[in-house]
């Protein structure tokens, strides 16, 4: 007796690149969740985001339990429209090179915000706006890109 395989096994991935993307995208915002857990735990403060440190109400880049929340907060906030935006231009045809290398540009942009602007340098790095703005400026390249791809289904 044979046993066959259930489901859609036929048919194509339909978002290679995308999925491809899953495993970065989600091992870094594991290492930033644990960061956040780490500063909890040091710091005994286990709600909100800031540790009560002396000094950390008047600055708080001082701050590692603030400094840790805000990196994760800010990964947070754009990466999944960003992985959604590649995904509906993925659906719609989308060159897979150009899928990738707007992806890979958005993790490092994403790392470099985090690391070598708000880790690194105390929340000012140099990697914080480079990281934001390039971050900003994949995401709605995306979200052109994915546009231009419907653009017929627009009369256009």
């Amino acid at each position: 007796m044979s046993t066959s395989p259930i489901g859609f096994t036929t048919m194509p991935k339909l978002l290679p690149v995308t999925g491809s993307f899953a495993l970065p995208f989600t091992a870094y915002f594991t290492l930033l969740s644990l960061r956040v857990v780490r500063q909890r735990l040091s710091s005994k403060k286990y709600l909100g985001d800031s540790s009560g440190a002396a000094g950390a109400a008047a600055d708080p880049s001082s701050d590692a339990l603030y400094v840790a929340c805000r990196a994760h907060s800010n990964y947070v906030e754009g990466v999944p429209l960003a992985l959604l935006l590649a995904a509906l231009a993925e659906l719609n045809g989308a060159n897979r090179r150009a899928l990738t290398a707007a992806l890979s540009a958005l993790f490092v942009f994403r790392v470099l915000h985090s690391e070598a602007g708000m880790f690194l340098k105390g929340a000012m790095g140099g990697g914080r706006p480079l990281g934001y703005f390039g971050g900003l400026g994949v995401t709605a390249g995306l979200a052109g890109y994915a546009a231009y791809l419907v653009k017929g289904y627009w009369g256009f």
